[in-house]
């Protein structure tokens, strides 16, 4: 009786403050609803595994698996960056703008793809727009106050109107998101495209814990970076192949990027280490190196090969693979109208179900019986792909 093919899979999300759970939760979600569209059986049951994980037991494309899936957690070093306060959030806004202006990140960025960059202008103007409501409704308030004869109420009384419509903007966020993403923006930005040290503490502790699932011996070990979580990624592998390289005999090791948002943070003048490692990890050994975006997710860097836009393109040059997820084929337009302009949802739409799936399948490749190589071997690359290199040289 063949073994279940065995695979470990260390996931690295994107900034998000948002507990691990919701994304076993997603995965059993919309890996039912994949299994229901191309035949899978999945079983989802808890994980013995020293982090936040879960285990899915399938039956795919003809032959029993069992995958590990381990959450790399970092939502705590997101929470701590976002307990700003509404003044601080405006500070970061003035500071993180001057940032990717006065060292030319912002105009490099949009000689490579403007959507991103508009997505990152809309926390700066949703919140320019609401201090603008703000200090209208401060100013109408002093004036009302005056004109009724009370002139000594008129400062206190526009002060609280003009904090009542800022605190009122950061309630609406949950709908509005324009405080996340300044956050969001402001992480990378606070040190210019390094990493602060608690991440690179972080960071160690990951590749420690790699190294102790690559020593279970798996038959693949496949690292997953989400957005912000894909440069992570990237430097997490770099580190771990650079200290330790594969020995033979040993688990194969994948990297799936996904959705990643590389020159946001590459692009800045400290971003050096991360440069680095695209450009080692670009032409490493013991590696295969996926690279998923679609154009129409707007808020990550549609077919931009990760290392050669950064620089660390050219002679010797093997990964990443750069494929489009191809949401207008692989999707329904049922399913396009129904996601349409939900810019969050297009954004995680490679860790849910596709219902006319292409040759990418989340929930193959992370359940499935054939290593990411296996599965695409002789994939060409998108003819689409962007190579031109715009970011610094490592």
């Amino acid at each position: 009786m063949t073994p279940p093919f065995r695979r470990h899979v260390l996931y690295l999300p994107g900034f998000d403050p948002i507990p691990p759970r919701r994304y076993r939760e997603l995965y059993r979600r919309e890996g039912a609803d994949q299994a229901a569209i191309s035949g899978h059986r999945l079983r989802i049951t808890k994980a013995q595994a020293p982090g936040f994980a879960w285990t899915v037991h399938g039956q795919v494309e003809g032959r029993d698996t069992r995958t590990v899936i381990e959450v790399a957690l970092w939502s705590d070093i997101v929470q701590a960056s976002m307990r700003q306060g509404i003044a601080g959030t405006f500070a970061q806004l003035a500071r993180t703008s001057w940032t990717y202006i006065a060292t030319g990140t912002l105009t490099r960025l949009m000689r490579l793809r403007r959507g991103p960059v508009i997505a990152a202008l809309y926390p700066i103007v949703v919140l320019l727009v609401q201090l603008l409501l703000a200090l209208l409704a401060g100013g109408l308030v002093a004036w009302g106050v005056v004109a009724l004869g009370g002139g000594w109420l008129a400062l206190p009384a526009g002060l609280a109107a003009l904090w009542g419509v800022l605190v009122l903007g950061q309630r609406l966020d949950h709908r509005l998101f324009a405080y996340y993403l300044m956050h969001d923006y402001a992480f990378t930005a606070r040190h210019r495209g390094g990493y602060p040290p608690a991440l690179e503490d972080r960071l160690t502790q990951f590749r420690a814990r790699l190294r102790d699932i690559l020593d279970d011996g798996p038959d693949e070990v496949l690292v997953v970076g989400h957005s912000s979580g894909a440069y992570l990624a990237v430097s997490l592998l770099a580190d771990l192949l650079r200290e330790d390289p594969p020995r033979p005999g040993g688990p194969t090791l994948s990297l799936l990027t996904l959705g990643h948002v590389v020159p946001m943070a590459a692009f800045l003048p400290d971003a050096g280490r991360l440069r680095q490692d695209l450009a080692w990890l670009g032409r490493a050994d013991g590696i295969f190196w996926l690279d998923v975006t679609a154009p129409g997710d707007a808020c990550c860097f549609a077919l931009c090969d990760p290392v050669a836009v950064c620089g660390g393109g050219g002679e010797g040059q093997k990964w990443p693979l750069v494929i489009s997820a191809a949401y207008t084929q692989t999707l329904s337009p049922e399913r396009q109208k129904a996601i349409k302009n939900r810019w969050f949802r297009l954004h995680f739409q490679y860790l849910c179900a596709f219902d006319r799936p292409g040759d990418y399948d989340y929930f193959a490749i992370t359940a499935g019986p054939q290593t990411l190589a296996q599965r695409f071997a002789g994939r060409k690359p998108s003819p689409a792909r962007i190579t031109r290199a715009v970011g610094a040289r490592p």
